[in-house]
C-alpha cells in the first residue's frame, strides 16, 4: 500500500462557538473517503498551548487544505497569526481552500489569502469549495443536507491537490527551490 500524503487540514477561525468545526468536519471525512492523505489537524486556538507541535505539523506537511470563513470581507486575524509564525514551513508546498460565508461563500477571504500565499512561494490550487450561507445547509448533525456537488468539486480539489503535494514533495527533494536562483 502507498504511503499517504501528509496533509495539514488548518482551521481559519478561533471564535468561540465557531462554525468552522462544522466545515473542518465535512472536510476531514471527505479527506477520509479520498483516501490518498494523512491528515492532521493544525487550530489558531492551539498557537499559544503548543508552538512546537503546530511547527512540527506544518513542517512535515506535503500539502494544506485551509478551511477558512470570510469575517468582514476577509480572513481572520486568527489565521494571519498562524500564517506569520509559521511561514517557512509553509513555503513552496500546495495550498486548497474550502471557504464559507455570507453571500460570497467566503471567496473574497480566499482571494486574499492567494496574495499572501503566492508571496510566500507557496502554490495555491485554482479550485476552491465554497458555501455560502451554510448554516441552513447543514443539519443538526454537522452532515451536508445535500452533499452531491460538493462532494464533487471536493473530489476534484483533492486530486489536483494531491497532484501538487506529490510534484512538490519530489521537486524539494531534489533540489533547493531557494537555490535555483541564487
Amino acid at each position: 500500500m502507498p504511503q499517504k500524503t501528509k496533509l495539514g487540514l488548518i482551521y481559519g477561525s478561533a471564535r468561540e462557538g465557531r462554525f468552522c468545526d462544522t466545515m473542518v468536519n465535512w472536510a476531514a471525512a471527505e479527506i477520509v473517503n479520498d483516501g490518498r492523505f494523512a491528515a492532521s489537524h493544525i487550530d489558531p486556538r492551539d498557537l499559544d498551548r503548543s508552538r512546537a507541535e503546530i511547527g512540527h505539523s506544518l513542517d512535515e506537511a506535503d500539502a494544506f487544505l485551509i478551511v477558512t470563513p470570510e469575517y468582514n470581507h476577509g480572513y481572520t486575524g486568527a489565521l494571519k497569526s498562524l500564517i506569520d509564525a509559521y511561514n517557512q514551513q509553509l513555503q513552496i508546498k500546495p495550498i486548497a481552500f474550502v471557504s464559507y460565508g455570507g453571500v460570497s461563500g467566503g471567496l473574497r477571504a480566499v482571494e486574499q489569502l492567494r496574495l499572501v500565499f503566492a508571496e510566500l512561494h507557496a502554490v495555491g490550487i485554482r479550485d476552491t469549495v465554497s458555501f455560502a450561507n451554510p448554516w441552513n445547509r447543514f443539519d443538526s448533525t454537522g452532515a451536508l443536507v445535500e452533499p452531491k456537488d460538493a462532494q464533487r468539486a471536493m473530489k476534484t480539489l483533492l486530486a489536483r491537490l494531491h497532484w501538487w503535494a506529490v510534484t512538490l514533495r519530489d521537486a524539494r527533494a531534489t533540489s533547493s527551490y531557494f537555490e535555483v536562483a541564487a
